[in-house]
């Protein structure tokens, strides 16, 4: 209902959110009335919206935040409220940015794939001619098995500003895997779509809630950033823990998530003692990886070395881990060290070069 978004916009405003990056508050489905208006708009359930979209967005904006909306391409959404048929895309454009919306993400159920071809290039270009600013997330790919030859990402990237690949997670850790076993069995062609304004999204991080265990909760946020991903929350944040609260506010990995260079990371090793390795790529020569543990039975001491991760020869490095804050100067390329990570757990560095080898 109305209530529980203006509580959320007042949690992200007043809980040190927003000024980490939270900005968006996103409704998701089930939020219309059952039937269009007599002019054939759409219109929030009078029940549970009862001053309607455009006094929830005035609220979230005085709240210095903006708001998200979902609709889908097909005659009904996927809870069954009204749809945007291909007749109804200018028309449902001009109402979202008429009620001060600044994201719209566009599902896809109950249409076909070439309704889905001609549909979400037309809500772009119907969003863009509102001469309102709308974030646009496409659900498109994932109806589409989420690769080539079905989806081209030249023109996804042309299209949409962030696109779900894959199906719904779950809250669980089985389905936080699942995502991440599709994803990096597939960076090949993912890892090259992404970029400033044109995103994979693994879907939402589900860290407070139930189904993930404190190391897990930790392993989800940092193979997210790695993958660049959008970070939303799904969560209560009036009754989340402290310490969930700790892991999405993590100043350094929100800074590492956002970096402007905006590569998205590739897994670089699979070990046969279940330890996986992610390079995520960032400004100025700095780095983050990903130590991450796939084990289940107990810690791990994993022993390496940035020249068997392939980082440049006769580099040294500045490194801080990115959830103990615990810094490691001078570095070298050559030098074996050692990590010890939890099970369904990680560790994440953060790597900069303090010395680079002569030209």
């Amino acid at each position: 209902s109305e209530r529980l978004f203006l509580e959320m916009a007042d949690r992200l405003a007043e809980d040190g959110w927003k000024d980490l990056g939270y900005k968006y508050i996103n409704i998701d489905d089930c939020w219309s009335a059952k039937h269009r208006d007599a002019a054939g708009r759409l219109v929030a359930d009078p029940e549970r919206f009862p001053r309607g979209i455009k006094a929830l967005a005035d609220y979230v904006h005085t709240r210095g935040l903006k708001l998200g909306i979902y609709a889908d391409l097909g005659t009904l959404t996927c809870g069954g409220y009204p749809g945007t048929t291909l007749d109804r895309v200018k028309q449902d454009a001009q109402t979202f940015a008429e009620w001060g919306v600044d994201m719209l993400k566009l599902d896809g159920c109950y249409s076909s794939a070439k309704e889905q071809a001609e549909g979400y290039p037309a809500m772009a270009r119907a969003l863009n001619s509102t001469g309102r600013p709308i974030v646009y997330s496409c659900s498109w790919p994932a109806y589409q098995g989420g690769l080539p030859p079905k989806v081209n990402y030249t023109i996804l990237a042309e299209v949409c500003n962030l696109w779900r690949n894959y199906g719904d997670i779950q809250d669980s850790w089985d389905s936080v895997l699942s995502i991440l076993d599709w994803f990096f069995t597939n960076q090949d062609v993912l890892q090259p779509a992404a970029g400033p304004g044109h995103w994979n999204d693994p879907d939402m991080l589900i860290i407070g809630n139930f189904g993930l265990s404190y190391e897990q909760s930790r392993s989800q946020m940092a193979l997210w950033t790695v993958m660049a991903a959008p970070l939303l929350m799904s969560t209560d944040l009036r009754s989340i823990s402290p310490s969930a609260k700790e892991i999405l506010q993590n100043r350094l990995m929100i800074q590492i998530n956002q970096v402007r260079l905006g590569i998205q990371g590739r897994r670089i090793v699979k070990e046969k003692s279940h330890i996986e390795v992610y390079m995520r790529p960032l400004s100025q020569g700095a780095s983050a990886l990903v130590f991450f543990s796939r084990r289940t039975d107990m810690p791990f001491l994993y022993t390496t070395s940035l020249a068997k991760l392939h980082f440049p020869e006769d580099t040294v490095y500045e490194v801080q881990d990115v959830y103990s804050g615990k810094i490691i100067s001078g570095l070298k390329t050559g030098d074996n060290f050692s990590v010890v990570i939890n099970p369904s757990g990680v560790v994440m560095w953060y790597l900069y070069p303090s010395a680079f080898p002569a030209q």
